[in-house]
């Protein structure tokens, strides 16, 4: 019986409470309503503002993104050009310095066959 009483008060408590909350509620509804509503307003419309600047700024970022990919790729292609112009010039030089330089092995072996030749 003292249980049963115990969750009557406690319903009657919970429910005016509720009532009275409720009637809070009404009470700022009246009274700030249209400031509330305003500031709702307001905040939508700057919520709808930052998305609009974040999608932006995301394009744009994309769009940097993929600018700066496309300068990576032209600069490997420029730098393997370029690498390959220093291979082929070092060679070609290679090749003329071998071209103009005389072996002194041979050339010793020369002079020894042309002082045979002279002396024969």
């Amino acid at each position: 019986m003292a249980k049963e009483e115990k969750q009557l008060t406690a319903k009657k408590i919970n429910g005016s409470v509720k009532d009275q909350n409720s009637k809070i509620d009404a009470i700022k509804e009246l009274i700030f309503g249209e400031n509330i509503q305003a500031y709702d307003s307001e905040f939508e419309t700057l919520k709808a503002d930052i998305n609009a600047k974040k999608k932006e700024l995301e394009h744009l970022i994309d769009d940097v993104k993929s600018e700066l990919l496309q300068k990576i790729d032209s600069l490997g292609t420029d730098l393997n050009i370029r690498i390959t112009e220093v291979e082929d010039s070092l060679n070609e030089k290679v090749e003329n310095l071998e071209e103009t330089k005389v072996n002194r092995k041979l050339l010793g072996d020369l002079f020894i066959k042309l002082g045979e030749k002279i002396s024969d």
